[in-house]
């Protein structure tokens, strides 16, 4: 397994834009939202944040009127995957005639070293023969380290394999969910848990994502995840089938869906970053509410 650090936060705005100016003069203070940006199989932080650049710039700009800004922070998984371990992945070979000692032994050197450098991870890997998952200790340290790296997160978003892993994340920092005594889990959850300063999320996103099915964590998902969450399903997604991204689903007690008319992808185009904002707007607006009215309670 290789080691690759945590990614820098991604911040969206400027010293100067973080308080926004609403019509009647006063600059509206920007509250810093956090959120925990989990990559697919095969991909890698740097990866997952270009592929979303335009949802991260959109995100931002919808949100600034309603003084909310967010930041995301993008770690690459501890689990390093080789050439085998990708679908349809194709080695560039040595061409056919190239015979002389030298040329050839130096291509061949090239195409395996290309193997060695693919930048392609994962948070978990499933055992075929027994179900499940290995190395998830690994994954979810990682997260652990990537949550205290930010001083703590607001919200999660992932795509994929990091949807169910965002999925884990909401229910792991809910303090009804907890494994058996001896459990292997126990102990990243309790790291995952004190990362966070013992605060749940105020929201999680899935795309293209699914639950756990492993018998051993049954526990993420009994009871269902109260932390609101936003699901995205691909209509014609042909990796992550429907019913398992709605298996999740019906593990979330409040839990809002969208179907776009595509794969396995995140949408980044207005459309589909609109409802988004919205949700994470609500979320954020709602927590704050909660928060003044036990206040005053207090």
């Amino acid at each position: 397994m290789g080691d690759s650090a945590t990614q820098p936060p991604s911040r969206t705005d400027t010293p100067s834009s973080r308080t926004s100016t609403p019509r009647g003069g006063t600059p509206k203070p920007k509250r810093e939202v956090r959120i925990l940006m989990l990559h697919g199989y095969t991909q890698s932080g740097p990866l997952f944040r270009a592929k979303t650049r335009a949802l991260e710039k959109l995100l931002a700009k919808v949100l600034s009127p309603s003084g909310i800004l967010p930041v995301m922070f993008y770690p690459t998984a501890p689990n390093k995957l080789s050439p085998k371990d990708i679908p349809g992945y194709e080695a560039r070979r040595p061409q056919q005639g190239s015979q002389e000692g030298g040329s050839s032994n130096a291509a061949a050197a090239a195409a395996d070293q290309e193997e060695e450098d693919i930048d392609a991870w994962a948070w978990f890997r499933k055992d075929e023969a027994s179900g499940k998952f290995r190395f998830l200790r690994e994954g979810m340290e990682r997260v652990a380290d990537a949550v205290r790296e930010a001083g703590g997160v607001d919200g999660v978003v992932g795509f994929s394999q990091g949807g169910c892993v965002a999925g884990m994340v909401a229910a792991a920092l809910e303090e009804t969910h907890n494994p058996e005594e001896k459990s292997e889990h126990a102990e990243w959850l309790r790291k995952v848990r004190e990362a966070n300063g013992g605060r749940e999320l105020t929201f999680a996103v899935s795309y293209s994502g699914f639950r756990a099915v492993p018998g051993d964590l049954a526990w993420l998902y009994e009871p269902k995840i109260r932390t609101p969450t936003l699901h995205y399903i691909g209509s014609l997604d042909t990796v992550v089938e429907e019913g398992r991204s709605k298996a999740l689903v019906e593990r979330c007690e409040d839990a809002v869906v969208l179907t776009h008319p595509g794969g396995h992808y995140v949408p980044i185009t207005k459309e589909w970053v609109m409802p988004l904002a919205a949700f994470v707007k609500k979320c954020v607006e709602g927590k704050a509410e909660g928060e003044r009215e036990g206040e005053v309670k207090l």
